[in-house]
């Protein structure tokens, strides 16, 4: 409680600071994270759109489904264990995680496009919104202030963990799954925070491993992206389950 209370206590002061005093903070990022920066930032749209080639492959050639989460976990594990010199290898590698993450998230994409298409471009557009602002609060915050948080955040994701793990075992109802969606959304909302202020922190402390950074905030985004899908789609599915008991009525 100590911790929750002391983080709406910095989001009250935060307000009250906003204004100029909040973006002279932005001054305390040196030129070279600054430019750290642009190429985390670039490396992540790159690896977007690398992930909208994967839907499209899935689109035109049903490929998403295990085979393809299992290349983009190995993409993963071969980035971080592959060394930062080796640069190309390391960004193809990102670019190639990604194409798998699309593909993987395939499925889910064509059913969307299915039953509403807008709700694709809201999704997207809603997560990309959300990414600015939250990247943006933790730029002009002040430098550590929500890296506590971590603790948070990793504790969120063991709940989630253990709640699928037991809902695949005994089974799992309406209600768990509407809460770790909600729940999961709320915890990798935070993580976008979180895991942009430590890498401002480690490009301080002379960690500058772009592609690794750009892989951080793409798996957020990827997170994200995913479960306000869900909920749209779910959201839209009990609309028109309405509409049709009405209509019968």
């Amino acid at each position: 409680m100590e911790a929750f209370s002391s983080f709406f206590q910095a989001q009250s002061t935060s307000r009250s600071g906003w204004g100029y005093d909040s973006l002279k903070n932005f001054r305390q990022i040196s030129p070279i994270v600054q430019n750290h920066l642009k190429q985390v930032y670039l490396s992540l749209c790159c690896a977007l759109v690398a992930s909208a080639v994967g839907v499209y492959l899935h689109l035109l050639c049903n490929i998403g489904g295990f085979l393809t989460t299992l290349g983009c976990m190995g993409s993963i594990i071969w980035v971080l264990s592959t060394p930062p010199y080796e640069e190309k290898k390391r960004v193809a590698l990102l670019m190639a995680a990604a194409l798998f993450q699309g593909a993987s998230v395939g499925p889910l994409i064509d059913l969307v496009i299915k039953i509403d298409p807008s709700i694709l471009i809201s999704a997207f557009v809603g997560t990309a919104v959300a990414f600015g602002c939250f990247s943006a609060a933790a730029m002009l915050a002040r430098r550590r202030e929500y890296l506590y948080l971590g603790g948070l955040l990793s504790s969120g994701i063991s709940i989630l963990f253990w709640l699928h793990f037991a809902s695949s075992i005994f089974g799992g109802s309406t209600a768990i799954f509407k809460f770790e969606l909600y729940f999961g959304l709320l915890v990798f909302v935070g993580y976008m925070v979180v895991d942009t202020q430590d890498i401002i922190e480690k490009a301080h402390l002379g960690d500058l491993d772009y592609v690794k950074h750009a892989l951080t905030l793409f798996t957020d985004f990827a997170a994200v992206f995913v479960r306000i899908l869900i909920i749209m789609l779910k959201n839209a599915s009990e609309k028109d389950e309405k509409e049709r008991r009405k209509r019968r009525h």
